[in-house]
């Protein structure tokens, strides 16, 4: 019954994609993420474009309901077996634009650089996204993202309203002064309490920039980052790499605003570029005797002594693509993310080198961030002020390879949690549930909240079937 009624809505109003209205109701409709790790049968799949399809789809389809926008969550985030998902890229459209207020709207599906080639004509900035442009808004607000801004911490810091459909088609408006509960829960929620449908975004000002980069030690970096980072008015985005196998000397990069002649004069990355040669460069890294050095001397080296004046759009303008292996046939490449508070930086860093090491982890660099506290979001990440450790990975396909990985990341999980610190959910979720309770203990307020606007659970995950309490 379930499906019928819903087709039958599909078939008058079109918001069914192709492959959804195709597929026979017993086969169903396979969703995976960027990895390739965590292919999900689903019931069907519909591509909304507006906000009354996403009302249709929710009270034509009796079932259970998961929702993806680019789909770069790795570990099941996007998808519960049996649902109807929503793919949410088709609703990538400017719903209003402000120039003088710095303020845009934009439906849920559009990704940042879609928001970039809108607002860059008009000198304007994101104010908070992630270190690439291919991510959706939508699915941006959904993990609560950040990305090098300095002083800005997570996307909750740039958002002024968000628009929510819940699980029996009510729309909502949400802010801070409007159910502000609500509000605050959105950010990395996961899609459990609502469709995201529309945001509003905080602009700034886009500003010509220019690259410092110094190598520091780690017991040294603490500091560095407070009086040579954080203390600078003109720095406007950091991070630093610690590489293997060492991970003991810190690479800071830091942008600062200039008004030095600029070295690249595009104001945002051509779309479309061939990324061939990074490609082939991360795969000597992981793959050949000796690649990281070659990597090392040849690639960064070159790159970062080269002087770079550009755009702050055009850094923040980075496609993935320049990340994608060659290949997924055989290996994947993946993420993690640790949050750890300042006091407790030099400890996790070296413990962690400990087991990165001891696991042979194929690593390619692990990213230091910076976040001061969040006071808004309820599954706060960064629940005092924070260094993130970002470790970018490669493992091979195969379960035994998923299984050790598991091994040595509840192992990283556990020196997080023994500093006070926390992990970053839109991974695989390999933690026990103890740690992920131990590392969230919001969870519980979040699952009774949930409990009074999705009473019947039908909007879920593999992440919340996996972890979420029942209430």
């Amino acid at each position: 019954m379930d499906r019928r009624r819903f087709l039958q809505w599909a078939a008058a109003s079109g918001a069914v994609g192709a492959r959804s209205s195709a597929a026979a109701p017993a086969a169903g409709t396979l969703i995976d993420d960027v990895s390739h790790l965590n292919p999900v049968r689903v019931a069907g799949e519909t591509r909304p474009r507006s906000t009354e399809d996403v009302r249709g789809a929710l009270r034509a389809w009796r079932g259970r309901v998961c929702v993806g926008g680019g789909r770069y969550s790795m570990g099941g985030q996007i998808a519960a077996p049996g649902a109807l998902h929503l793919d949410m890229r088709a609703m990538n459209q400017v719903v209003w634009f402000e120039p003088k207020r710095q303020a845009i709207r934009v439906q849920a599906g559009m990704t940042w650089r879609d928001v970039q080639e809108v607002i860059d004509p008009h000198d304007l900035s994101v104010k908070i996204m992630q270190s690439f442009s291919s991510f959706t808004v939508g699915g941006s607000v959904s993990v609560n993202c950040h990305g090098r801004y300095v002083g800005r911490g997570p996307l909750v810091n740039a958002v002024q309203a968000v628009q929510l459909v819940l699980a029996h088609g009510e729309v909502l408006e949400l802010s801070r002064t409007r159910d502000a509960e609500l509000f605050a829960a959105v950010f990395g929620g996961y899609g459990g309490l609502g469709v995201i449908t529309e945001v509003e975004l905080d602009l700034d000002v886009n500003a010509p920039m220019e690259r410092l980069v110094q190598d520091v030690s780690l017991e040294d970096y603490p500091a560095f980052l407070q009086h040579r980072v954080l203390a600078d008015g003109r720095a406007l985005l950091h991070n630093a790499d610690l590489r293997p196998p060492g991970f003991h000397a810190p690479r800071a990069i830091t942008w600062v605003a200039t008004d030095k002649p600029l070295t690249r004069p595009e104001r945002l990355v051509p779309r479309n570029l061939n990324y061939g040669l990074e490609r082939n460069a991360i795969w000597a890294a992981t793959e050949l005797p000796g690649g990281r050095l070659l990597r090392e001397r040849f690639f960064d080296r070159q790159l970062l002594d080269q002087p770079a004046v550009v755009w702050r759009n055009h850094e923040a303008s980075l496609d993935v693509a320049a990340l994608e292996p060659r290949t997924r046939a055989l290996s994947t490449y993946l993420l993690q993310e640790y949050f750890i508070p300042v006091p407790g930086f030099l400890s996790f860093a070296r413990r962690m080198a400990d087991i990165l090491r001891q696991h042979r982890v194929n690593a390619l660099n692990v990213s230091i961030r910076h976040s001061p506290p969040d006071r808004v979001s309820l599954l706060k990440w960064a629940p005092t002020e924070v260094l993130s450790f970002v470790l970018y990975y490669k493992q091979r396909n195969s379960e035994h390879a998923s299984l050790e990985s598991r091994f040595w990341t509840r192992k990283l999980i556990d020196a997080a949690l023994a500093g006070g610190g926390r992990y970053y959910l839109p991974y695989r979720p390999d933690a026990t549930r103890q740690q992920f309770h131990q590392a969230y203990p919001e969870a519980r307020a979040f699952a009774a909240l949930k409990a009074r606007v999705d009473p019947a659970s039908r909007l879920s995950n593999q992440l919340w079937d996996r972890f979420l309490p029942r209430i």
